[in-house]
């Protein structure tokens, strides 16, 4: 499959694009998304308050981290979700959203990004530690990584 027709884009998704994407992603996660969050006030959530680092291809959203950087004077920022459709996993989109989502904290000036993982998500956790994030701290069965920028 090539992915030459993958648009890379930032804060264009609506809250009807982030749920459509997460409801048809919601099964990769440990556990599935919709065991532990409503995906519609999530993904409203999200539209509102987030940054949102997108891979679009044929006009689907098809990638998407979110992450909050509202807090400057924490300069904290933390990511809340990383989701790839299935079709396209293993080519390469999440780390590319992720180098946007590094660039943009530290273009922002922020010191630092931290996110939660279930610790049996050991796809995720790689590429976490392939962009030099490490555990900080556990939380019952989630990680807490963080990377310093």
């Amino acid at each position: 499959m090539i992915l030459s027709t993958v648009v890379y884009k930032t804060k264009t998704a609506d809250a009807q694009n982030i749920y459509t994407h997460l409801n048809a992603c919601k099964d990769n996660f440990i556990p599935a998304l919709d065991k532990t969050v409503d995906i519609a006030a999530y993904s409203k959530k999200i539209a509102e308050n987030c940054t949102t680092f997108e891979a679009w291809i044929n006009n689907n959203l098809a990638g998407l981290i979110a992450a909050y950087f509202n807090d400057p004077e924490n300069t904290a920022g933390f990511i809340t979700n990383v989701s790839i459709l299935k079709i396209y996993t293993g080519k390469g989109l999440a780390s590319a959203l992720l180098k946007n989502c590094i660039s943009y904290g530290i273009e922002n000036k922020f010191k630092e990004i931290n996110l939660e993982v279930y610790d049996k998500n050991e796809g995720a956790i790689r590429l976490y530690k392939k962009f030099d994030f490490y555990q900080s701290a556990t939380k019952n069965n989630l990680l807490i990584l963080k990377k310093i920028l």
